[in-house]
């Protein structure tokens, strides 16, 4: 099971800072998950430009030009954020029983541990 997932809150921790022109301590969303690279796409981070050739559609618009898009940034370098606190945190595993249409079932389910200075 994985611990982050598309729609995660998280959070950058490490990296630049942000007086340093990085994203660290920056927040957003996780728009998607590269699994085969251990890579994910947050929204709002790791912006590059990229040169796009100039185009013309069936309608004869112009595409092309400098695109500023989300680059992927590897999943160490990022933490799930607590809903509860706002802090970036561990992400822990446990076991419950879900009941679905008056059946039993056992699965996993995702949880935010608490920080050792939250205790």
């Amino acid at each position: 099971m994985a611990n982050i997932k598309k729609g995660d809150l998280v959070q950058v921790i490490t990296g630049r800072t942000q007086a340093r022109g990085g994203d660290r301590g920056k927040q957003g969303k996780v728009i998607e998950v590269l699994v085969d690279q251990n890579r994910v796409i947050v929204e709002g981070i790791n912006y590059v430009t990229k040169h796009v050739r100039v185009g013309q559609t069936d309608r004869g618009t112009k595409t092309g030009g400098i695109e500023t898009i989300e680059s992927p940034i590897h999943v160490s370098n990022v933490a799930v954020v607590d809903p509860s606190t706002k802090k970036p945190t561990r992400v822990g595993f446990r076991t419950e029983q879900v009941t679905k249409n008056g059946v039993a079932k056992t699965v996993r389910v995702r949880y935010a541990k608490k920080s050792g200075k939250d205790l």
